[in-house]
């Protein structure tokens, strides 16, 4: 059964060695761009190994109460920031896995509904995030889609 796991001293170097499948990287931020994010702004970034039993399977980087909007200061968001599965671990529910950590994390935390982001097209992971229940909003960020869906 996966599990997550904190960074830490001890399992950072081999955190920063999780990739994704070559053709995933223009999809993707490598792990240690995405610590590096988290060191920015520890007071919403949540990032986790994914370990199923002694081997590191992936990362996910959760973010609660970012303000999407500045215009909108009450528009508080939470949701799935980063995810990078192990190439060789793909296709096993590691990133379903991810998906209901950061889901129940964020309902713990009280909210009702998560976000992410995706490259649209049909190599990019939409087809994973739609199959996952998520939801386009209408929105984009940065070029990405911004999906959402219930934390329930």
């Amino acid at each position: 059964m996966p599990r997550l796991v904190q960074i830490a001293p001890d399992n950072v170097e081999a955190a920063c060695r999780v990739s994704v499948r070559p053709d995933q990287e223009k999809f993707s931020s490598p792990v240690a761009w995405s610590l590096a994010e988290a060191y920015a702004q520890p007071e919403v970034a949540w990032p986790r190994l994914i370990v199923e039993g002694d081997d590191i399977v992936g990362f996910l980087m959760g973010f609660f109460d970012i303000v999407w909007d500045p215009a909108r200061p009450d528009d508080l968001r939470s949701g799935l920031w980063r995810l990078n599965i192990a190439a060789e671990h793909q296709g096993r529910g590691y990133g379903r896995f991810a998906v209901d950590a950061v889901r129940a994390e964020a309902r713990g935390r009280g909210h009702d509904r998560v976000f992410t982001t995706w490259h649209p097209g049909a190599d990019g992971p939409e087809q994973f995030y739609l199959k996952l229940g998520f939801r386009p909003t209408g929105e984009s960020s940065e070029g990405e889609v911004v999906g959402e869906r219930s934390t329930h």
